[in-house]
């Protein structure tokens, strides 16, 4: 018996121990004796915090994304006597000009891009000069640099062979003109410069957290130079050693380099070997992607491997954009459309869809009226059977039709590249 209550007893002890364990723990408090109390027999209840397992956990790190940005390109926006007429038409009132009616068309194209860059052929000298676009001397109304920006270009490429069609105060006029642009508008011009330290200022923009650095260069000048008491500079493509300095900067401080070339002979889609050379030199100093013009015809593309097995991209020409030309190989140009990869943990620069879009300049008849443009997905054999080219006045190349632009194509746009819908 005794035996059975002590074990009755201790069960018993247990049990309320456990009961009261419970009770306790429900609570949220300890039992504790307290010191004082010891003699009187009493307990103390002390409330105290619950006592919860802490786990440590490695903070998680946010995935690494590549950085994409998609750029479009145009050739050479050049604005002869038939383009600001056609301009001025628009307008309606006799004074003034309206180009981007001619541009619509294509306008989705340039506002889809993140970047979009255009070589403006022609100088715009501010109002300063006369309105003029023959005769090697050009200089567009006023109007046109903010139409091209409504339009959604980001980037002005200046360097080409007009630069000093005006001479050194019509080139001071348009970078002034320029100045007060980039100032109202965040846009990005490069290719002509006030002085040695404006030259070596390398243009760069930053989108989506990549940096892009343009620089622009031109052959020549039509066989003007600058005065040697003049401090404006462009920079011409035989000062090679000028330009392996600024792309190796421009390398160093920006995620992507993108070199707009104004080079070759003009109306050939013959890619002379010497360009050739001086692409391998460009992407070999660092140039992720070469924009030719010029040549105001279409001519070929490909990749350029460096020593490392990396590549950048050339567009040997991205002939004309807009331009009042009269033969047919003048007005079927290309708009470069490419995407930008720029690796989320390497920062090595590729490139993606690389394509170049054909641009179709329309006008109704020998008096180019209704000039306007056409991306190829958006042009007809009707449209082309209508063309004014074969009554234009000068130019040898007089044929026109679907044919004759898709065999245009064919011959300078390879396969892999072409972007037809």
């Amino acid at each position: 018996m005794k035996k059975r209550k002590m074990v009755l007893r201790k069960g018993r002890a247990a049990g309320a121990a456990l009961i009261l364990a419970l009770t306790v723990y429900s609570c949220g408090q300890v039992v504790e004796r307290d010191a004082k109390n010891v003699n009187a027999g009493k307990e103390a209840i002390i409330p105290t915090e619950p006592t919860v397992p802490i786990t440590t956990q490695p903070p998680t790190e946010p995935p690494v994304v590549d950085k994409r940005i998609h750029i479009v390109a145009t050739g050479d926006n050049l604005v002869q006597t038939a383009v600001y007429k056609n301009a001025q038409q628009l307008a309606g009132d006799g004074v003034s000009y309206d180009f981007k009616p001619m541009y619509e068309n294509v306008r989705h194209i340039i506002e889809g891009a993140d970047v979009s860059i255009i070589n403006q052929e022609t100088l715009i000298c501010n109002g300063e000069y006369e309105v003029s676009g023959s005769n090697f001397n050009f200089n567009s109304p006023v109007e046109l640099g903010q139409d091209m920006i409504d339009l959604g270009f980001d980037v002005f490429t200046i360097a080409n062979n007009h630069v000093l069609d005006k001479g050194v105060g019509g080139l001071s006029a348009t970078l002034d003109y320029w100045d007060e642009k980039s100032q109202l508008n965040d846009i990005v011009v490069c290719g002509a410069y006030r002085n040695e330290a404006d030259a070596n200022n390398i243009r760069t923009m930053e989108v989506d957290g990549v940096t892009i650095a343009f620089l622009a260069y031109t052959e020549h000048m039509n066989g003007y130079k600058m005065p040697s008491d003049s401090e404006m500079r462009v920079i011409l493509t035989d000062e090679e050693e000028i330009m392996e300095a600024q792309i190796r900067e421009a390398s160093e401080i920006a995620d992507v380099v993108i070199t707009a070339m104004h080079w070759g002979v003009e109306d050939t889609h013959v890619v002379s070997e010497d360009r050739k050379e001086l692409a391998q030199k460009l992407v070999d100093w660092g140039c992720d992607v070469i924009l030719g013009t010029h040549p105001h015809t279409a001519e070929t593309m490909e990749y350029i491997t460096r020593e490392d097995g990396s590549r950048g991209f050339v567009y040997y020409s991205l002939g004309n954009f807009i331009s009042a030309q009269t033969d047919n190989f003048n007005v079927v140009g290309e708009i470069a459309d490419f995407t930008v990869v720029v690796d989320g943990e390497t920062g090595d620069v590729t490139l993606e869809d690389v394509y170049a879009i054909p641009v179709i300049n329309h006008y109704d008849d020998g008096k180019f009226s209704n000039m306007r443009l056409y991306p190829y997905n958006m042009y007809t054999s009707e449209l082309a059977d209508t063309h004014g080219l074969p009554y234009a006045p000068l130019g040898t190349a007089k044929s026109f039709n679907m044919g004759v632009i898709d065999n245009i194509i064919e011959n300078n746009i390879p396969e892999e590249f072409r972007k037809l819908d």
